[in-house]
């Protein structure tokens, strides 16, 4: 096996490590460890907070530290946090600027919508606070309910104790109910955030009763549902894996991202090599230099034999 062209590879897991049913195949597991006794750090990096990306933290052996490495960096909340999975600890955080958060909760108010507070459990104690100036939406209920994250809820914006430690301002809707709001906040709000507005994870209408904690977050991408997420304007995923990149001292050259999705456009251009899944939006395949197969078919693990195999 030749020497890897790569030290880190980055990877999403919605759309690109997990299938379209919210799984984990058999081969992406293997394909992850073979890279990992190459040498190479696997960095997962998702738009989800640390408590919801859990099942493939484990799935994947996430949580244990690369060789030579005491830490087990993962990037999550679309690039707002950096947290050791080893020690379920924050390593370096984004948070959005205070006169930001005010100024999307009014608009937000305005329009009768519930804003959810993405917060740094570590620094907090929690997931989400929800301000209360609308009804909360059956999308939002149906992820509270499964994942294992802790939510609050004040009427008020005034009342969150811990304004300090807010990475994103969320909203989950069906994609009638967002047009307007997406529009609006984009208008105002484009110059001085990182927007993003994308297909949401949904349970596409199957139970929760008796299923396993697990099996019940299994979800894929919906189309009619969508995510709007505004961040502190330097964040993007790219940017958490440069600084560990930085830390390290790797150069972009030798970092490979993966990914599907608006999110990862930045990681995929940033990266020394970016790699579009067959599945990804069409900006993201105009940004990556290769493509793989789907997330149906083993997409991860073939981009990965590709890399040990020395061809890419």
């Amino acid at each position: 096996m030749p020497e890897p062209r790569y030290d880190i590879i980055a990877i999403d897991i919605d759309g690109t490590l997990f299938d379209s049913s919210g799984q984990v195949s058999e081969a992406n597991i293997a394909a992850l460890a073979d890279a990992r006794r190459a040498g190479i750090e696997i960095v997962l990096c998702t738009g989800r907070g640390y408590p919801e990306s859990v099942d493939a933290v484990h799935a994947v052996g996430a949580h244990h530290p690369s060789k030579g490495r005491n830490v087990a960096p993962i990037v999550v909340s679309g690039g707002a946090m950096i947290v050791d999975a080893a020690a379920g600890k924050t390593m370096h955080r984004w948070a959005i600027p205070q006169d930001l958060v005010q100024g999307v909760c009014a608009l937000f108010a305005s329009m009768r919508r519930a804003p959810l507070l993405l917060k740094d459990r570590d620094a907090a104690g929690f997931d989400y606070l929800v301000i209360k100036t609308g009804p909360i939406e059956p999308p939002t209920e149906w992820w509270f309910n499964v994942m294992p994250v802790e939510v609050r809820y004040v009427d008020r914006l005034d009342q969150d104790e811990h304004p300090e430690h807010t990475v994103r301002v969320g909203f989950a809707a069906h994609h009638e109910t967002m047009v307007e709001l997406a529009t609006k906040v984009r208008d105002q709000f484009g110059r001085d955030a990182t927007i993003h507005h994308f297909a949401a994870v949904s349970s596409g209408g199957a139970p929760v009763n008796g299923a396993t904690e697990a099996e019940a977050r299994r979800g894929g991408k919906d189309r009619t549902i969508q995510l709007l997420e505004v961040f502190n304007p330097s964040v993007s995923k790219w940017t958490a894996i440069h600084r560990l990149a930085l830390e390290q001292q790797v150069p972009r050259e030798r970092v490979c991202a993966i990914g599907d999705e608006v999110n990862d456009v930045a990681m995929i251009e940033g990266a020394g090599l970016g790699i579009a899944m067959a599945n990804a939006i069409a900006p993201v395949k105009a940004a990556a230099e290769i493509e793989t197969r789907s997330n149906d078919d083993d997409g991860v693990a073939y981009a990965i034999e590709q890399i040990l195999s020395g061809a890419w």
